[in-house]
């Protein structure tokens, strides 16, 4: 079966991990959007406070699936 994605992108942030700035978006978009499919990180950066990481930014390009129109 072939399929149809649609590709957004988004940027998830956490002050613990990159691993969690990317959890934290995907978990918002997975309220309102379906079909999540995959991910790909496009960008990492952080904001740093005397020397010391203070907060993560990961961009994120996320593909789902399309569904169908109705007959």
């Amino acid at each position: 079966m072939s399929h149809t994605y649609k590709v957004i992108e988004l940027v998830g942030s956490s002050p613990v991990s990159s691993d969690e700035a990317v959890n934290n978006a995907i978990a918002t978009a997975s309220q309102t959007l379906h079909h999540l499919r995959w991910f790909e990180v496009v960008e990492t950066r952080g904001q740093l406070e005397a020397g010391v990481i203070a907060h993560w930014q990961v961009t994120l390009k996320v593909g789902f699936t399309l569904e169908p129109a109705g007959d």
